[in-house]
């Protein structure tokens, strides 16, 4: 069964980004370690981000993620989701428009114009049809950014939130949770490693 999974990294405080993020500042100032996890050698963070990218057979990020990881300064073979594991899902951006140029061709890029429900219904497709061609069950991955989760969040799209929680304090930047927008969950599992507690919830 495909799931769809709302997976980010955050702050104590609640933020998804450090102040003043933009294409050349993609976690804002401070946000870089909101992914220390991602990038360590600890053998439990690893595992953890094998899981998870070995799961996924489609990925949603909006377009200003987009716009961060598809940049000079953004994904390439050393930095980038899955890069340091096997595979690559497809990629469905939320935009409101198509970007003119890909800079990552080699990645399958497919841009949806017509809202977070209409992605993650793309998404969903191309995951089950990764799922039979490999014959396992894959999941969508909702990746970012904070406004992306979040519509998935309110919209009701959304399975499974797991949330990799730093230990920073920003103090600002983009918030994960806005609008008041409830959201009933009932907790899967938390898991602590070296740099981040990792926490997983069905969303009821």
């Amino acid at each position: 069964m495909t799931r769809i999974i709302a997976d980010i990294s955050m702050s104590l405080d609640g933020f998804v980004t450090g102040p003043d993020p933009g294409p050349d500042n993609g976690l804002g100032t401070g946000g870089e370690a909101l992914h220390t996890w991602a990038f360590s050698d600890d053998p439990d963070e690893r595992s953890l981000l094998a899981e998870m990218t070995k799961r996924s057979g489609a990925v949603v990020l909006g377009r200003r993620l987009f716009d961060v990881v598809d940049g000079p300064g953004g994904w390439d073979d050393e930095i980038g989701y899955g890069a340091r594991e096997v595979g690559k899902p497809s990629f469905v951006v939320v935009t409101g428009s198509p970007p003119e140029s890909v800079r990552l061709t080699e990645l399958d890029w497919t841009f949806v114009t017509t809202g977070i429900e209409d992605a993650v219904a793309t998404a969903r497709e191309r995951a089950e049809a990764a799922s039979r061609a490999r014959g396992e069950d894959l999941d969508v991955i909702v990746m970012g950014g904070g406004a992306t989760v979040g519509s998935a969040l309110a919209a009701g799209l959304v399975d499974i939130l797991s949330l990799h929680l730093a230990p920073v304090v920003l103090g600002s930047g983009t918030p994960l949770f806005v609008d008041g927008v409830p959201c009933t969950l009932a907790q899967r599992s938390v898991t602590p490693t070296s740099t981040a507690t990792h926490l997983v919830y069905d969303v009821i």
